[in-house]
């Protein structure tokens, strides 16, 4: 059985059955056949379910947000964006797949060159907890849109949102078993992901998760020579220059730091300051994170849920005590409060240095790293002292300036005096251990396509 638990009351949310081996082969063949019927439904009517999958999200949100909170403990606010921004994702596809997929011709010694761009067949979507609806349809969305089939596998603590995602898109008027979802123990998800990445149904994967679960699906991937884009993990850093707009920068980089307790791949993780400003930076980000209120995700005003799981938040209050063991300096939080759920308090830590957990590994969770930088140079060298590279920010009042310290960050993204954050506009993806391949806009949707050349004479 899987067991659905409620993150902010420990208390137990649902039990769910897990599939057996012939549910999971029946499920794979029915999205096959599902999928051979959809590569050759035309982009327009592809559009039409779509763009009802939008517009059902939207008038849903408030219920599927309450699904989101109770199974994972975001804030229901910040639940209901999530769904939100979802419509917002199946909108664009709708409206732009179409010329995402127009063929493009080639003037080839006088013949005619075609490059088209086909569906692949069922593409599997490993998928994590933090964001359990945008994840998925930021994946399915342009998946769908353009020809495919999907099936997901979710992660077992938000199983709730898992059948509510396939029951919606049914609702939208996609083709029965057009995407499906399996539900697989945790204890058995590693041979069973990889025993379906080797099916000969599934023709590309696509995987957000920890590096370490990343690298796992691209090396089943690679020996079964499918296709894979991995979406992995962040130490975002945050470069704060000395001529930045103070109160800008605190209020972005602690917005970043504490969107979902912390618990994203893109958030701030790691401040590097100019010496100049450190103290001052520090004072105003001490204030903000410490008076950040933590309790129930249906309060209206509270800031921070519980951590998703206890052996995420235990983890999380070891990578602060281990660097606290080494020198570091917590400011605020950095201890396990005495109540019920997987809570853990903002934290700031300072006096950071190379070889610290908060400096080198990614933290999941309310934890916010300050690191002293003495110039440009030396900032952009920290930063880039890292395994990973998805996302960054620079602080500057000085366009030129941070335009070229962004230019020379190892990341996928960099936002200049504002937070990263995914957009179906742009392509979305990190360099590194933070993975490879690109979701969101046409690169997105042409990550999962044959891209066949023809030529006619």
């Amino acid at each position: 059985m899987i067991i659905t638990i409620n993150p902010a009351t420990e208390e137990i949310l649902a039990e769910y059955p897990a599939m057996t081996s012939a549910a999971v082969e029946e499920l794979l063949q029915s999205a096959q056949h599902a999928a051979e019927l959809w590569r050759d439904t035309p982009v327009g009517k592809r559009k039409v379910a779509m763009s009802r999958l939008a517009d059902l999200l939207r008038e849903q949100k408030e219920e599927h947000g309450r699904m989101i909170s109770l199974e994972m403990g975001k804030p229901f606010k910040e639940a209901v964006a999530e769904v939100d921004k979802c419509a917002w994702v199946c909108d664009f596809y709708a409206e732009h797949a179409e010329r995402f997929l127009e063929e493009e011709t080639v003037d080839v010694d006088g013949m005619t060159g075609l490059v088209a761009f086909e569906p692949l067949g069922v593409v599997l979507g490993v998928m994590p907890w933090n964001f359990p609806f945008w994840q998925v349809i930021r994946f399915a969305a342009a998946v769908m849109m353009a020809g495919n089939g999907v099936v997901i596998k979710h992660a077992p603590n938000v199983t709730g949102s898992a059948i509510a995602l396939e029951s919606i898109f049914r609702e939208a008027g996609f083709p029965l078993n057009l995407y499906r979802t399996l539900h697989i123990e945790l204890e058995d998800v590693n041979r069973v992901v990889g025993d379906i990445i080797a099916h000969p149904v599934i023709k590309a994967v696509s995987i957000t998760g920890s590096t370490g679960a990343g690298m796992a699906v691209a090396e089943k991937a690679g020996r079964a020579l499918k296709r894979c884009v991995l979406e992995l993990g962040g130490n975002d850093p945050y470069l704060v220059l000395d001529d930045a707009d103070l109160l800008q920068a605190v209020d972005v980089c602690v917005a970043s730091r504490l969107l979902n307790a912390g618990q994203s791949c893109v958030a701030a993780k790691r401040f590097i300051v100019h010496r100049s400003i450190k103290s001052r930076f520090e004072e105003m980000l001490l204030q903000k994170m410490g008076n950040t209120k933590m309790g129930d995700p249906f309060d209206p005003s509270v800031r921070i849920g519980p951590i998703a799981r206890k052996d995420l938040r235990d983890e999380l209050h070891r990578q602060v005590e281990r660097s606290r063991e080494l020198g570091a300096t917590v400011l605020c939080g950095g201890e396990v409060p005495q109540m019920k759920g997987f809570f853990y308090p903002a934290t700031v830590v300072t006096d950071v240095s190379p070889g610290m957990a908060v400096y080198g590994e990614e933290t999941f969770g309310p934890v916010a790293t300050v690191i002293e930088a003495s110039d440009d140079d030396n900032a952009v060298s920290i930063a880039n002292d890292s395994p990973y590279g998805l996302g960054s920010a620079v602080f500057s009042t000085d366009p030129e300036r941070a335009r070229a310290v962004a230019g020379r960050l190892d990341a996928g993204n960099c936002f200049v005096n504002a937070m990263v954050k995914s957009d179906p506009r742009l392509p979305f993806g990190g360099i590194k251990h933070s993975g490879y391949g690109r979701e969101l806009s046409h690169y997105g949707i042409r990550e999962f396509v044959n891209v066949k050349s023809m030529c006619f004479g």
